[in-house]
């Protein structure tokens, strides 16, 4: 059996009768080729195989190894061999036959094989005859609409007559895969080649056809444009020639308050360039509003116009007290930006925090600071936002894309260095379409801001001069990172004494005139002001309470008006609210306060509690029954109060002796703990002293001092650490009749911030230790008496001492 050198083609395949040009630039290739031309000018046309879904490299494909290689190739000859100046050749082959390979092996540089040639099989028939007019007629079609062959092939397919070499012919010039060209290469049978060959014509012609209808429709839409675009030119022409040319007035217009808007050199590249865009564009075309749009933007954007800040201090401090009532903090806060940017002009906008209950102001302090400051106030609502492009903006890629709310509101301010307030920046959220929070960490950093980049302008605008403010109800939601750049300022719940003077200052006469009333119609006396602060209202702003001034008003307007209209409204028809007649105008009480007991009691301890909404007083109770040392927490206590129970418990039970505690309390009777109002939600480290107190009272059998509160954290060593809402607290034990009360030594620097009228209720005594605690808070103890720990008989439920 001959063996001849083997040339892997990779994505090529050589049919028989057919005449391949090649060119062949590996040495390896060149060097066979050379041989085969001295010698019998014969060589086998192999197939490489792709592999794990990769085509092979086109060409010569020398590396191949015989398992990449197709079972059956063609045998052939190098019928012109051309040699180049850099070394490759060009040749053409001529396949002659196909070729099963056998014994595939390596050489020197190249495979060799031995070979089986496949002859076509029997003589034609019927069938055979039936398929080649099949065959010819389906790739006369493919010639006629695939622009890859040429009209010429008509003429050479007329001349075959043979069903091998037509089958040959058509697949050799196919644009068919090469696992479907080696297919037909294996297929001696000729009804069978031609038969596959029919197969995959039909699958050509139809994508062949359905291409062809595309370019059609694509064709018919480019001659309507085109015929639109030339007929508008001519109504262009008309109008220039009848003097109506207003066409190009409007880009005009655009185009003079683009130069007006001072541009940076950034900008003013990107504007020129869609400017021009713009101009060659049919206004009917939908991408022209889209251009026209995005420049319109550009034109609105205060790229370089500023408000000029005033500077004077007394004006500032006049309009900040006018407003609002205290809030020294944030007050002493803006007056000294307002000192920095006297003796700094070039100062960065600040970024501040309010942090702060519901209805204590923090979005009319923003309205205030920027009259004080004489900027443009604008504000971006961030609630419930959960979009990163409503920070950001939207791509102009996106139908509808507009920018982002803070560059909407920079639009609608027309100024560049605005007071913009982010309102409920806790409220924002994340999901699948990103975090809006992450997109606020460049806005909100001085070092950033000056090139802040909207993904609808996707140019850089300066956001340096802008003073932003955020609010929040709480600081848990926001990021870390968001927190670390803004200035936290808190704004705490008012005082009954704070509420009372924003009353008469600022909500009466504001709902006078509201309800059409007058100071000499209608009026609201201070201790009626009072009652509705106390027994109407639970809150730490006065929005609840504001309600409440109105509803009662609006008693009052309709008996002035009732009383006009009958003449039987009172003295000179005026209404004068008290405390005897406030349950007529606002009705009955709607707020039980708690307040501290009338004896002292075993087992009862008063606390104090910090809520959205103020502070307020907690009495924690503990009973004793026979059992086995267990103690049971009650009251909805979140996982911080009830360690510090068991904490307590502990602490107690390790100084039993010193206490003068028998230790058979600790094994022989249980103890329950409860903390009345059992459906609100209790948690924190702050009842830690008070706990120890109600269980000491207890188990030492001495009472606790009903006039006493106490708030503070407790350590299993018995220190006393701090805690927070030290203001809030005292103003809740100072309304609820406490008349001393226990705070840790640590936070006697927060008490500097309690109003002097709650200072002077209150005697105030920092403790350190537990014992100081107790020895301030318990009474000596009753005649003891022998507890009960029998076994309880049945029904029995508690054993009193």
């Amino acid at each position: 059996m001959d063996r001849l050198p083997i040339l892997p083609l990779g994505q090529v395949v050589v049919y028989p009768h057919v005449v391949l040009p090649m060119a062949l630039s590996d040495p390896h290739a060149v060097q066979l080729i050379d041989e085969v031309v001295q010698g019998n000018k014969r060589l086998l046309l192999g197939i490489v195989k792709p592999l794990a879904g990769a085509e092979p490299p086109e060409g010569a494909v020398m590396q191949a190894r015989p398992d990449e290689l197709y079972e059956v190739g063609t045998l052939g000859s190098v019928v012109r061999m051309l040699k180049l100046g850099d070394g490759s050749v060009r040749v053409m082959v001529q396949g002659l036959e196909r070729a099963r390979f056998v014994e595939i092996g390596p050489a020197e540089h190249w495979l060799v094989a031995g070979f089986e040639t496949l002859a076509s099989a029997g003589p034609e028939d019927a069938r055979t005859e039936a398929l080649k007019r099949t065959v010819h007629a389906q790739f006369s079609r493919v010639i006629d609409i695939a622009p890859y062959l040429g009209e010429e092939l008509h003429e050479v397919l007329s001349g075959i007559t043979d069903g091998s070499k037509l089958a040959d012919f058509a697949a050799a010039n196919l644009d068919l895969a090469l696992p479907a060209k080696a297919e037909l290469l294996s297929i001696d049978d000729v009804n069978r080649r031609l038969e596959r060959l029919a197969e995959l014509l039909g699958q050509e012609l139809q994508v062949l056809e359905v291409g062809t209808q595309i370019q059609e429709k694509v064709k018919s839409r480019l001659d309507a444009n085109q015929r639109e675009y030339v007929l508008r030119e001519q109504l262009r022409v008309i109008r220039q020639e009848l003097g109506e040319d207003d066409g190009d007035d409007e880009l005009d217009e655009l185009g003079r308050r683009l130069d007006e808007a001072g541009l940076h050199a950034e900008a003013k590249k990107v504007v020129d360039r869609e400017l021009k865009r713009l101009r060659q564009m049919s206004p009917q075309s939908a991408e022209y509003h889209v251009a026209r749009t995005y420049l319109e933007v550009f034109a609105t954007l205060p790229w370089n116009r500023t408000s000029e800040d005033r500077l004077d201090l007394k004006a500032a401090r006049d309009i900040l007290d006018r407003d609002h009532y205290d809030l020294k903090t944030v007050k002493e806060r803006i007056l000294e930006y307002l000192a920095v940017r006297t003796l700094n002009p070039q100062a960065r906008g600040s970024i501040l925090c309010f942090v702060g209950p519901p209805g204590v102001g923090k979005t009319s302090l923003g309205q205030s600071i920027a009259e004080a400051l004489g900027r443009r106030f604008t504000r971006v609502s961030l609630g419930g936002v959960r979009d990163e492009a409503e920070v950001r903006g939207h791509r102009r890629t996106y139908v509808g894309a507009l920018p982002g709310r803070i560059i909407h509101s920079l639009q609608r301010c027309e100024t560049r260095n605005p007071l913009l307030m982010l309102d409920e920046v806790d409220k924002m959220g994340a999901d699948v379409r990103g975090d809006p929070t992450a997109a606020l960490l460049e806005v909100l950093d001085p070092a950033q801001n000056a090139s802040f980049v909207d993904h609808y302008l996707e140019v850089p605008f300066d956001l340096s001069g802008v003073m932003f403010i955020a609010t929040a109800n709480s600081l848990a939601p926001i990021p870390d990172p968001l927190l670390d750049r803004m200035e936290v300022l808190t704004l705490p719940g008012y005082t009954p004494g704070e509420k009372l003077a924003i009353a008469k200052r600022f909500l009466l006469p504001r709902q006078l005139k509201e309800t059409g009333l007058t100071a000499e119609r209608a009026g609201v006396a201070d201790a009626a002001l009072e009652r509705l602060i106390g027994e109407y209202t639970r809150e730490a702003g006065v929005r609840q309470l504001e309600r409440e001034i109105q509803g009662v008003l609006r008693k009052a307007a309709l008996e002035v008006v009732e009383g006009r209209a009958e003449g039987a409204a009172g003295k000179g028809g005026a209404v004068k609210i008290s405390v005897k007649n406030l349950e007529k105008y606002a009705g009955q009480p709607r707020v039980q306060s708690e307040v501290a007991g009338r004896s002292p009691e075993v087992g009862v301890a008063t606390g104090l509690a910090w809520t959205p909404v103020g502070g307020d007083i907690m009495f924690i109770e503990a009973i004793q029954m026979p059992g086995k040392g267990q103690i049971t927490l009650t009251g909805q206590l979140g996982d911080v109060m009830k360690e510090s129970a068991q904490a307590a418990w502990s602490l107690l039970r390790a100084r039993a002796g010193a206490l003068g505690i028998p230790l058979e309390a600790f094994t022989q009777t249980d103890v329950h703990l409860h903390v009345p109002a059992g459906a609100v939600p209790k948690d924190g480290p702050s009842a830690g002293i008070t706990i120890a107190t109600a269980l000491a009272s207890l188990l030492c059998q001495r009472p606790s001092r009903h006039d006493v509160a106490m708030t503070g954290e407790l350590t299993l060593r018995g220190r006393v650490l701090p805690i927070g809402g030290l203001k809030e607290k005292l103003t809740a034990a100072a309304r609820a009749g406490v008349k001393t009360v226990l705070v840790p030594a640590r936070n006697q620097s927060d008490i500097v911030e309690v109003p002097d009228e709650v200072k002077k209720l209150l005697e105030i005594k920092p403790v350190e230790t537990i014992d100081e605690v107790l020895e301030l808070a318990l009474l000596e103890s009753r005649a003891p008496r022998p507890l009960d720990v029998r076994a309880r008989k049945p029904g029995s439920l508690e054993v009193r001492p």
